[in-house]
């Protein structure tokens, strides 16, 4: 029963992407680790993106979009997806902007409340709305990054700063 849940609650954090039809021609070649189909801080969330990725060896990806206008399962190959990626989908469409799609390892290293926590102080519709969508990614990615950077233990990432 417990294989099953964590089976179906993998399949249903990757629903923006399997919903959407491959369609590679959305990919931006220029920046490989975000995929804006939408303007963001551009320029911050790729040194934040690029300096997670060099200090803790995790790669967080970034697909900005509004679905259906999405890449959809080419964003998976195209950033070669595996156990110790995250993928964050910032969409509004469904209410809370935050959606997350963890690998097996980073499964292991951060505890699975970290992710609704993030998504319910940074990506309820009231954040949002108020302070701006590129307040809530930019909050959301710095989140994930102090994240990263505490020591694996009983405690890390207990909070959301």
């Amino acid at each position: 029963m417990e294989t099953e849940i964590r089976v179906l609650l993998r399949s249903l954090s990757f629903i923006c992407l399997i919903a959407a039809l491959a369609s590679p021609s959305k990919l931006n070649r220029t920046k490989p680790n975000l995929i804006l189909r939408r303007r963001f801080l551009e320029k911050r969330l790729v040194q934040e993106i690029a300096a997670i990725e060099k200090d803790t060896g995790f790669k967080l990806r970034v697909l900005a979009q509004n679905y259906p206008d999405t890449p959809g399962l080419a964003a998976k190959d195209f950033w070669q997806v595996d156990d110790r990626t995250i993928v964050f989908v910032p969409d509004p469409t469904f209410g809370n902007i935050l959606n997350f799609n963890v690998g097996a390892s980073v499964d292991l290293d951060i505890p699975r409340s970290f992710w609704s926590r993030l998504a319910g102080k940074y990506g309820n519709i009231f954040y949002w709305r108020d302070k701006g969508e590129d307040a809530s990614v930019e909050a959301a990615v710095m989140a994930i990054s102090s994240c990263l950077r505490e020591l694996v233990g009983p405690n890390n990432c207990s909070e959301v700063n």
